[in-house]
């Protein structure tokens, strides 16, 4: 199938938008369908996917993707599956019209459309680590700022839990589902001879009932035991011959994570890691817990451009839940490309933050501004410490006294100041340095670490960055909207490269609905403005005709 772009846009003396009445046409022009045609269509780049076609041009030309772009993301706004949207397509003028297609004898698209070319972004990322639809979805996420005239010097950022639809398993069930599925895969090679009758009993639905829903909780354990035995066994009898099938690397995953080698044989592991298996049907999915609650699947990011103007998410991250709040901070930051003349000001909270981030946020020109810092609160006291950046050393203390001699070590980052002792002694804030008197002065030892977060959270409390940090409370009201609205945790399929797909094409959805929402103001203030001024136009003609008569009478 070769790549052809969509030049089908041009109204035609046919088209179906002529065989509705003019009120009709009225009410379609003020609807949603036009604000997408206008606003978002035209956006779509489809050059971006030209990779995932033949370059043969005599090979059939493609269904156009802007129009299966354009569909993906009104399948996500109204919450249609495949089959509705297909309808809607063929039958609603309405969409049609915001798709450009209403031009085309017959609508471009099938029931498999859709299916077809999530397939191919699936492959192409799996082949390049390249992912085209995020690079879209940010592109129009970029053009959306861009239309709406929104500054990008402010951006909030956030996080939420994604969770995988598979189901959630206990450790014997998840053995036992591992080593069922490598018997099936051998019984479907028809090497039966392989099992034995302690194998087979695992194509039997009852053996597998009475294991899994009728085993009191006092036998689980020699039951997980028994079926990891089995499952060491099957790996030794099948070896690498079967290495290529999915049930096999599943079975001898499952056997290194969940066992131990000893010189007495294997055991069963005490601490099993969070990027261990979870179910054989998404072998993606780790297990987290945060906020004192347990989360299996993924985590998504993402990043808000906002002013008083509008707000749209211009950054989007998606991976296994193993990753931490502190490694998208840094991928944001890395990926911030700022002027010191125009520097950008993300705001997060606590979990983003981090000396070590704090410092690069500065050198790409970033200012990274978190509600608190994670770890142990520094003593304020600590902030008023004076460091000579040139020196190296303690300049002053909290209460402004020099120290004698002061020594700092690059490798742990720490100052060894040594102070007036008698000074010291009567220094009302002394408790909070923690000055240790020896025979001849008083000992500070302070990290450079300490100082810096104490400084950071004085800062915090300044009215300015008070109010800044108050702007960052609307971000969070976007995971509730991502789960309720969008059912981010819901999605139809398990993986990571397919749900990542699906979880930024509702990020995606999120900003085309602001978009559509700020089209529709636009078109009110427009109308508005224009009943402003013919009733300012008719109201002066009313005056002329009045001062004319007036003047009539008079002469």
């Amino acid at each position: 199938m070769a790549f052809v772009a969509n030049k089908n846009q041009q109204i035609s003396l046919v088209d179906s938008i002529f065989s509705i009445t003019d009120r009709e046409r009225n009410i379609l022009k003020k609807g949603w369908s036009e604000a997408f045609s206008r606003h978002i269509f035209p956006m779509i780049n489809e050059d971006r996917f030209a990779v995932l076609f033949s370059d043969n041009p005599a090979s059939r030309p493609n269904t156009p993707v802007n129009v299966i772009v354009g569909m993906m993301i009104l399948k996500e706004i109204y919450n249609h599956t495949d089959d509705d949207l297909l309808e809607e397509v063929l039958f609603d003028i309405r969409y049609q019209n915001a798709l450009h297609t209403t031009s085309f004898t017959e609508q471009p698209v099938s029931d498999r459309t859709l299916s077809r070319f999530r397939a191919r972004l699936y492959d192409y990322e799996q082949q390049t680590s390249i992912d085209l639809m995020k690079e879209e979805m940010e592109s129009l996420a970029d053009a959306f700022v861009e239309m709406m005239k929104i500054s990008g010097q402010t951006k909030r950022m956030d996080s939420l839990m994604v969770a995988s639809s598979c189901k959630k398993m206990s450790r014997l069930e998840l053995v036992y589902r591992c080593v069922s599925r490598m018997v099936k895969a051998i019984q479907a090679t028809g090497e039966t001879a392989l099992l034995d009758k302690r194998l087979q009993k695992y194509l039997d639905a009852d053996d597998e009932n009475d294991t899994l829903y009728r085993t009191p909780s006092s036998e689980a354990g020699s039951k997980l035991e028994a079926a990891l035995t089995d499952a060491q066994r099957l790996l030794a009898l099948t070896g690498e011959a079967y290495g290529d099938l999915s049930e096999y690397q599943q079975l001898k995953r499952l056997a290194a994570e969940q066992t131990e080698e000893t010189e007495q044989g294997w055991k069963l592991r005490e601490k099993i890691s969070p990027q261990s298996l979870q179910n054989p049907s998404d072998e993606d999915a780790t297990y987290r817990e945060k906020a004192g609650k347990k989360h299996k699947g993924y985590v998504g990011n993402f990043v808000e451009t906002f002013d008083e103007k509008g707000a749209i998410i211009t950054g989007m991250d998606y991976a296994p839940n193993t990753r931490s709040d502190i490694a998208f901070s840094r991928s944001v930051i890395e990926a911030e490309q700022n002027s010191p003349e125009q520097p950008v000001t993300i705001l997060a909270d606590g979990a983003y933050g981090s000396d070590e981030l704090v410092a690069l946020a500065k050198q790409n020109h970033v200012n990274l501004i978190t509600t608190a810092l994670i770890g142990k609160t520094p003593d304020p006291v600590m902030s008023e410490f004076v460091i000579d950046e040139k020196m190296q050393a303690i300049a002053s203390c909290p209460a402004g006294q020099a120290p004698i001699v002061c020594q700092y070590k690059v490798k742990t980052d720490s100052y060894y100041a040594h102070f007036n002792k008698g000074t010291c002694s009567t220094c009302p804030l002394r408790h909070h340095c923690g000055v240790k008197f020896q025979k001849k002065t008083g000992l500070v030892h302070i990290s450079g670490k300490s100082i810096r977060r104490a400084a950071y959270l004085k800062r915090l409390g300044k009215p300015e960055y008070k109010k800044l940090t108050r702007l960052r409370n609307a971000v969070e009201g976007i995971p509730s909207v991502l789960r309720r609205k969008y059912r981010v945790d819901n999605m139809p399929v398990r993986g990571y490269v397919r749900s990542k797909l699906w979880y930024f094409l509702k990020i995606g959805a999120m900003n085309t609905k602001r978009v559509l929402e700020w089209a529709k103001e636009q078109g009110s203030l427009i109308r508005f403005d224009l009943c402003c001024a013919y009733s300012n136009f008719f109201r002066s003609k009313i005056r002329m005709r009045t001062s004319q008569l007036i003047l009539t009478a008079v002469f």
